[in-house]
């Protein structure tokens, strides 16, 4: 169900959202840690996101950031305020992998000469030579040290303030491995590993643990590695979304001259040029010139469309020949793109129940560890396995017992969705939106701007006796003139002077009413104006136009019926198809309207949908919504407009067209910024693949803890391959997140 701030409860009323990017953390525990600091602060309310880094926080107005920042900080991590532009341009992720090759690549050039030496000296101890024991410590201790000092850093810093995650895990392991091996092989104490065969000498190591540091360490930073790289690409889309904004932009000066400006600082009202090839810069209408529009950027549709004086533009999209001066009527964080772009950000900074779980396992899941490794090597002791054996068992528990791959299995799944999504014009609000999808069974369908272009014409006028079509028409637009629906829009447009209107008001799902030239005028439904109308002339017509699908509205002129005027919509090509697919998929469809039955039922025969309900009020179709879903069905509700406001809410699932109304959008899960309905199934199952993904990675990384420590506790598993496996676990999480990038890769776009 859709949700809204306000919504979250009494106690953020008044409160100021503020996101701050967190430094530092390295496995969900840490996000969690950092989540637990922002909440202990009186009227905080805060949610980390440790794939994103960012912390969403809603404070009280008298809450100041930089105590925030402080609280971050007292946890043992860095925080900072986000930018205003969201989104960086300078890819965080790639940066750090670039760091961390540098180390792993230090490290694996260290670590094959070490591994291949000390098994060699461990499996035919006669190839010990003078001094081999300051040659193994030389090749590794670089690479315990420096090519380990992010684990070790963020541990110190952890153990600082008492706390601990997966960094002290990988750390205390690197460390103990490193000692003991200092301990064994400078105090003579390793057993020479005589008469045993290579692949014993690897599973035992021998009491040699130079090799296992050194490996652990080459394994955790390629994993490490990948998973940064993986994640940078996982945020390619959103930044590849925010690059393609203006960056400069052509203003027109009143002397008739150009000059260009970033184009951050375009104001309202400025007029300016795009030629072939340049991004329009800010939404606006269009003053001069045509030219044709590449819009794929925005709704992800290939055909362009053509814009002339007297239309309106989209920031993002391309010129593609033609010249045109627009005046722009949105700039900045106002326009429709930097609307899309916030919205993939929040999705992606949001947590999905599945993630909170996670993030509470995580959060005790390291002290756990150290408890299980204690006790295993205590376990080996009593049992009489040796030092060696219990050291070895218990070191697997620590390297292979990595919480990473529960942290990233949602959020790296929801980066790539969002992201995927915006570029194909369907933005994703949330982790709400995903989850709804996985029992939605009915679909219901607005009808005008939804099944339908929403580009109605005036189709015909009939005058009662004593009228003439001409001043019935006339009256009509001059009272819809002040009104946004799609009906009253057609009515003005057909008249080109019109008489101003005095208190208009609007009644949704009625009509509307207002005073032209001292005259009460009120224009509406049928059933609203007259609903036992007398006159043959208007009931012929009524009946006439009902019957091919059209809109009717009455006019009334001073609580007389005047007249009948009857507004055609034209079907989208794509709605059949969209609806067709969401049959196949064993979806319920519904079409539920305000119009008139005979309209909705023509309209509802030519898409195929077999149930109707029309002429509902807006509150009438929260009814609806509700009655299904009292039934057990789960509904997701396709709309356009303010009356489909409340049901959009009301359902489990909403879905708003793009270019309809603010308040359409805002109560939607779904922005379906496309013109085609083909995007309707396609959203369902981009959520349900996402979902899809999201259950395997947690199974995997449920899986992977409680199958790996049992087998690590045994014994049965060496360190060097724990640690290994503990790499793979990661980036297998995030690679399997990634195959999402390909979604509906053969839409035809």
């Amino acid at each position: 169900m859709s949700t809204t701030t306000a919504e979250a409860g009494d106690d953020t009323a008044g409160a100021h959202r503020v996101q701050l990017d967190v430094d530092g953390m390295s496995c969900a525990a840490c996000a969690g840690r950092v989540e637990s600091a922002l909440n202990k602060l009186p009227g905080v309310r805060a949610s980390v996101n440790f794939a994103t880094r960012v912390a969403t926080i809603d404070a009280g107005a008298d809450q100041p950031t930089p105590e925030l920042c402080d609280a971050v900080r007292r946890a043992g991590y860095e925080a900072r305020p986000r930018s205003a532009g969201g989104t960086p341009d300078v890819d965080p992720d790639s940066d750090h992998a670039r760091h961390l090759m540098i180390r792993l690549a230090v490290a694996a050039v260290l670590f094959v000469p070490l591994a291949d030496l000390s098994v060699m000296f461990a499996v035919v101890p006669s190839t010990r030579f003078t001094g081999w024991e300051w040659v193994l410590t030389a090749l590794a201790v670089p690479v315990v040290t420096w090519a380990a000092w992010p684990f070790h850093r963020v541990a110190l810093r952890q153990a600082r303030h008492g706390a601990a995650s997966m960094e002290t895990l990988i750390s205390v392991g690197i460390t103990a491995a490193t000692v003991w091996s200092l301990y064994t092989v400078f105090g003579n104490h390793h057993s020479g590993g005589g008469g045993r065969g290579i692949w014993q000498a690897l599973l035992g190591s021998d009491a040699i643990y130079f090799e296992v540091a050194a490996g652990v360490t080459v394994f955790v930073l390629a994993g490490r590695y990948f998973e940064a790289r993986a994640k940078s690409k996982a945020g390619g889309a959103l930044r590849a979304l925010a690059a393609l904004s203006a960056k400069d932009v052509v203003i027109l000066l009143d002397d008739g001259s150009e000059m260009v400006i970033p184009a951050d600082e375009l104001k309202e009202q400025h007029r300016f040029v795009v030629r072939p090839g340049q991004t329009i810069a800010a939404d606006g209408l269009v003053m001069e010139g045509s030219a044709a529009v590449d819009v794929s950027a925005m709704t992800g549709e290939a055909k362009p469309l053509r814009a002339a004086p007297g239309g309106s533009v989209v920031g993002g999209t391309v010129v593609l020949d033609g010249r045109l001066i627009v005046e722009a009527a949105a700039v900045g964080a106002d326009t429709q793109f930097a609307g899309m772009v916030r919205l993939v950000e929040e999705a992606q900074t949001q947590k999905a129940d599945a993630q909170r779980l996670a993030d509470r396992i995580s959060a005790v899941f390291v002290p756990c560890v150290f408890a299980i490794s204690a006790l295993t090597a205590i376990a080996w002791l009593i049992a009489g396995g040796g030092p060696d054996r219990a050291f070895s068992a218990a070191l697997a528990v620590l390297v292979i017992a990595c919480p990473c791959a529960l942290g990233l299995a949602t959020p790296t799944a929801m980066m790539v969705a969002t992201g995927r999504g915006a570029q194909l014009g369907i933005f994703l609000k949330g982790h709400r939106s995903l989850e709804a999808t996985r029992a939605v069974d009915t679909v219901i369908f607005d009808k005008t701007g939804t099944l339908t272009t929403g580009r109605l014409t005036v189709s015909a006028v009939v005058a009662a006796d004593g009228w003439t079509g001409e001043d019935v028409l006339a009256l009509a637009a001059a009272v819809e003139s002040a009104s946004e629906h799609a009906v009253a829009i057609a009515i003005a447009a057909a008249v080109a002077e019109r008489d101003g209107v005095d208190d208009f008001r609007a009644l949704a799902g009625r009509g509307v009413t207002g005073t032209v030239a001292g005259r009460a005028v009120r224009v509406g439904k049928p059933s609203w104006i007259a609903p036992s109308c007398e006159s043959p002339v208007l009931v012929a017509a009524r009946r006439s136009a009902e019957r091919r699908g059209e809109t009717v509205v009455f006019v009334e002129v001073d609580g007389e019926p005047c007249g009948v005027v009857a507004v055609s919509d034209t079907v989208k090509d794509s709605a059949a198809d969209a609806v067709a697919a969401l049959h196949a998929r064993g979806l319920r469809t519904i079409l539920l309207t305000g119009d008139n039955p005979e309209s909705a039922a023509a309209v509802a025969a030519r898409v195929g949908i077999d149930e109707v309900i029309a002429d509902v009020l807006p509150d009438g179709k929260v009814d609806v919504v509700e009655q299904l879903r009292g039934h057990g069905r789960v509904v997701a509700m396709v709309g356009d407009g303010i009356n489909d406001g409340p049901a959009l809410a009301c359902a489990d699932l909403g879905m708003a067209i793009g270019r309809g109304t603010d308040v359409a959008i805002g109560a939607a899960d779904i922005i379906l910024v496309r013109d085609d309905l083909a995007v309707v199934p396609q959203a369902l199952d981009l959520a349900a693949a996402t979902m899809r993904t999201i259950k395997v990675n947690l199974v995997w990384a449920f899986g992977y803890n409680v199958a790996a420590i049992p087998i690590a506790a045994l014994g049965l598993l060496n360190p060097l391959i724990a640690g290994a496996a503990m790499a793979f676990s990661s980036f297998f999480v995030v690679s399997n997140s990634l195959r999402l990038r390909n979604f509906g890769a053969g839409t035809r776009r």
